[in-house]
């Protein structure tokens, strides 16, 4: 019998947006997963220096993002953790808590990627499960700052279909690496809260799932906010954190 697929989609969602959506989206498809888990971070790491919105709204904004879709479940497990907020202790709970019956994904962003080598026990985080790497239009992806083992385990299924995609998984017993552009689209947290501390509802409304553009609009989120260059510079539409 065929393992459950789960992925796993971490990440601050500061606020959850149209991009990550379509990634989630995009990827289940590509990859016949059986369920996408988001992952909301208390405060991930390397944000510690910026001001993040209470975890309660980001897990309330997620919640009515992904109510319609029964493939999208929501994870608690760094929001009752927040001692422990790196990936490696993530992966290790969930791992332990899915069992055996599961085959596991980690879905990050080519940003993310470039920065593995920095992540505590990263090469741990990388044996642990599956991971699937979501490049972002004109993003040119490099492999010098990872070992030879790890590269070995990278396949490259940018421009793949579903067919040659889930085929190409299923014959690899070991956990992969995965590579994918399947989900071109580029919408950053940072142009939200734009759109919301400029009381931009039109353009606020192309950006987030209607209900989660309501959400903020009663709640008056982002309103008083003002990115610092680290903040923006460190925001991408599929991050994690170390």
């Amino acid at each position: 019998m065929q393992k459950k697929r789960v992925a796993l989609y971490g990440g601050t969602f500061d606020p959850v947006h149209n991009g990550h959506m379509a990634i989630a989206a995009g990827v289940a498809e590509l990859f016949a997963l059986d369920e996408i888990l988001f992952v909301p971070a208390y405060v991930a790491p390397h944000k510690r220096g910026a001001v993040v919105t209470p975890a309660l709204h980001r897990y309330a904004m997620l919640a009515l993002a992904t109510q319609e879709e029964s493939l999208f479940q929501l994870s608690t497990a760094e929001i009752e953790a927040p001692e422990r907020p790196y990936t490696v202790d993530t992966l290790t709970r969930i791992r332990a808590e899915l069992g055996e019956e599961a085959r596991i994904f980690f879905v990050m962003g080519a940003d993310s990627w470039m920065e593995i080598a920095t992540w505590r026990e990263w090469e741990r985080v990388l044996a642990i499960c599956n991971h699937i790497i979501v490049t972002r239009p004109g993003y040119k992806l490099s492999f010098d700052h990872v070992t030879s083992a790890v590269r070995e385990r990278i396949v490259d299924l940018r421009d793949a279909q579903r067919d040659a995609v889930v085929r190409t998984v299923n014959e690899n017993a070991d956990p992969g690496i995965y590579l994918t552009d399947a989900v071109m689209i580029d919408i950053s947290a940072t142009a939200v809260r734009h759109a919301a501390r400029q009381e931009c509802s039109v353009e606020l409304i192309n950006l987030v799932p209607s209900p989660v553009a309501e959400y903020i609009k009663k709640y008056r989120l982002y309103r008083d906010t003002h990115e610092t260059e680290f903040f923006n510079a460190r925001n991408n539409p599929v991050s994690h954190h170390y």
